[in-house]
């Protein structure tokens, strides 16, 4: 670890806005939940058992604002949406229990994991990381965070997404093989949680290719909606 000195150059930390409020979150890391519908793993070609959840990381300046153009990323021909509720997590702590998890969460939002899905396929078939296919500038697009206090956990409830009015995906969060608290108690046997993190808790089945100048917007029952479009 770096002594803490002046640093050589001012770093601002990436945030999202907070709904109703003037103040925005600081991202500290983005987790995302691996086949966590059981529909989008049988379309991977995953089995949807019930085993251990998995996870995979983007950099917390991933994140793009709400109503948003988003560039269409380089080095793909196949880039691809998944819907998502999204978990933001205001209080730190390791191997949590599964009571204690709901306290751990400031608040909920939607997301976008966008997926450069040629990548990750050729990742795949090579036994190789998927951190070029996921973790790539604007791959998170994401509404502001909606408190606890304002939408309570959501357990239920739609979950879907349309592609230039043409629905795609569309499930419920009863759906989720790893609910919420469980997928945090998991993580946090893996990382010590820190106030800043974002879970991005999986995908239902509909999952499908973005083309330059397509306009996005999905949402979660409850909780908001978001709009992006690819930049042409």
């Amino acid at each position: 670890m770096a002594e803490k000195t002046r640093a050589v150059f001012e770093i601002v930390r990436p945030g999202v806005p907070i709904r109703g409020s003037d103040r925005y979150f600081p991202v500290h890391r983005i987790y995302c939940v691996g086949r966590n519908y059981a529909a989008h793993a049988r379309e991977s070609g995953a089995d949807p058992e019930r085993e251990a959840p998995f996870y995979f990381m983007k950099p917390a300046d991933a994140v793009v604002a709400n109503d948003s153009r988003v560039p269409y990323p380089p080095r793909t021909r196949d880039l691809h949406h998944e819907i998502e509720l999204v978990v933001a997590i205001g209080k730190g702590g390791r191997d949590l229990s599964l009571e204690d998890a709901e306290g751990h969460i400031f608040g909920y939002a939607v997301g976008i994991d966008l997926t450069r899905r040629d990548l990750q396929a050729e990742a795949k078939s090579a036994g190789r990381p998927w951190d070029t296919s996921k973790g790539f500038d604007h791959s998170a697009p994401i509404t502001a965070i909606h408190p606890v206090g304002e939408v309570g956990h959501p357990v239920g409830g739609r979950i879907w997404l349309e592609v230039n009015g043409e629905r795609r995906q569309d499930g419920d969060l009863a759906e989720l093989i790893w609910s919420v608290p469980e997928a945090i108690v998991e993580l946090s046997t893996l990382f010590a949680l820190q106030p800043g993190d974002l879970i991005f808790t999986g995908t239902p089945a509909g999952v499908g290719s973005l083309r330059r100048g397509d306009r996005v917007r999905g949402g979660v029952a409850g909780v908001d909606e978001i709009r992006i479009e690819i930049a042409a």
